[in-house]
């Protein structure tokens, strides 16, 4: 569950910084998902922190 939910934060943040609403964001998010999946708990503490620093670097800009 929480792999989806980062993979879906994943392909957001691709889908913002392409500037489209197209399918690529949903399909990397996808692949994200799979692949945290795969590595397990590595998998997952590496999306958390691509999501994490992602966070950061938006509240640092503003």
């Amino acid at each position: 569950m929480i792999g989806k939910i980062i993979g879906a934060l994943v392909g957001g943040e691709i889908e913002r910084r392409e500037g489209g609403r197209g399918l690529k964001g949903a399909v990397l998010g996808a692949a994200a998902a799979g692949g945290m999946r795969r590595l397990g708990p590595l998998g997952l503490a590496l999306g958390g922190a691509y999501v994490a620093k992602k966070m950061l670097d938006r509240r640092r800009a503003r």
